[in-house]
């Protein structure tokens, strides 16, 4: 019995950054007492993008130790959270944008707690010395 119970049930995990198609972060800081339904709203209201498309949408607090991440995931909406204990998630807080476009390397490389956004700009030289 106990078998068959197990046999049709669906093992929801968390999905892997590479598997979406965009990653969005919005810069400015959110109230971390908002849920499923808060967040929903400021991706709709405030961000302006599709909330049921194969994006994930990253959220930080003013401390910058909690992360929350919200995606929908084909049945509903998934909402992961990640707080650090002794440290601070870089964020890209002078952008000048208020959503920032990332791709699925900076998003693991900002888990891990390194600094995409100070990364070195790319030179071109017209004439070596």
């Amino acid at each position: 019995m106990a078998g068959q119970i197990f046999k049709n049930l669906y093992f929801a995990k968390m999905r892997a950054v590479t598997e979406f198609e965009s990653l969005f972060i919005h810069r400015d800081f959110i109230d971390m007492r908002k849920n499923i339904n808060g967040l929903a709203l400021i991706v709709k209201e405030e961000m302006k993008l599709e909330l049921k498309s194969a994006s994930i949408f990253m959220f930080c607090n003013r401390k910058r130790n909690l992360m929350k991440i919200l995606y929908f995931d084909k049945s509903g909406f998934a909402l992961w959270m990640k707080k650090l204990e002794c440290s601070k998630f870089p964020w890209p807080k002078d952008a000048v944008d208020e959503v920032v476009e990332a791709s699925s390397y900076d998003v693991e490389m900002l888990l891990d707690g390194i600094n995409v956004w100070s990364k070195f700009k790319e030179v071109h030289f017209e004439e070596l010395i």
